[in-house]
């Protein structure tokens, strides 16, 4: 399954760089009674306490059996999974003119996956660690994990906890979270969050406002239409599409 995930987030990065879409190749992809679409939603990385630990459990048992290729290969499983997750915080950086030093950044969702209070190797964790050493001011919601939890993770992945004390608040709900943001960034599918009130949202976010779909869950025509500028893991940004921009560039 993890395998399954790394390969479309890797077909996630040659889509953003040649103007396809990740959703449509998933479909035909999936589409192939051989290989099936479950599993095959491009997203910001897996997390949970599984995935990562069993394949690199079998990387180790690789190496032990001197296989050094095959523990090559599925070490790149994991390898993808965490560029997946500094490729999408490099974008949320480029997008907002290449610094977030001192801007507002409303992280919805830190749980590894909805429905859960679980954290554990969620990729919310490292999109905010990137953040926060670039000197961001993270603001997070999530409607199950306790900001004891957020923090405790946090302190343990950053190098300065005095550094995620001053630069990471944690909100009480979305509304308060993006209020004068000047980006949201889903980083959990929750359900609520697709239908949040985004007119109101964007009246209360720094202009211009950035809304970075790192699940794949939003009406992106919506927020488009509302006024946002949208960035959608699988999917060229959307400033260079506009420009006209083309692979034969």
């Amino acid at each position: 399954l993890a395998q399954r995930i790394s390969s479309i987030n890797a077909m996630s990065a040659i889509c953003e760089a040649t103007g396809a879409d990740v959703g449509e190749v998933a479909h035909a992809i999936g589409t192939d009674s051989r290989i099936g679409p479950k599993f095959l939603q491009a997203s910001v990385g897996f997390g949970g306490s599984c995935f990562q630990k069993d394949v690199l459990n079998l990387v180790y048992l690789c190496e032990v059996l001197h296989l050094p290729e095959v523990a090559a290969y599925w070490q790149q499983v994991v390898d993808i999974n965490d560029f997946q997750r500094r490729r999408f915080s490099n974008r949320i950086i480029a997008s907002l003119f290449n610094t977030v030093t001192d801007k507002r950044i409303a992280i919805l969702g830190f749980a590894f996956k909805k429905d859960t209070a679980d954290t554990r190797e969620s990729s919310s964790i490292f999109v905010c660690q990137h953040l926060i050493d670039e000197g961001a001011q993270v603001v997070i919601y999530d409607p199950k994990v306790r900001e004891s939890s957020m923090r405790r993770d946090l302190d343990m992945v950053c190098s300065d906890a005095e550094k995620v004390t001053r630069l990471v608040t944690v909100a009480e709900d979305a509304y308060s979270a993006v209020q004068g943001a000047h980006a949201l960034v889903v980083c959990t599918e929750w359900d609520e969050f697709k239908d949040l009130d985004f007119r109101r949202i964007y009246d209360s976010m720094l202009k211009p406002s950035f809304a970075f779909d790192g699940r794949l869950i939003l009406n992106h025509d919506q927020l488009r239409s509302i006024g946002f500028q949208v960035e959608v893991i699988g999917q060229a940004s959307h400033q260079r599409a506009s420009s006209g921009w083309s692979l034969s560039e």
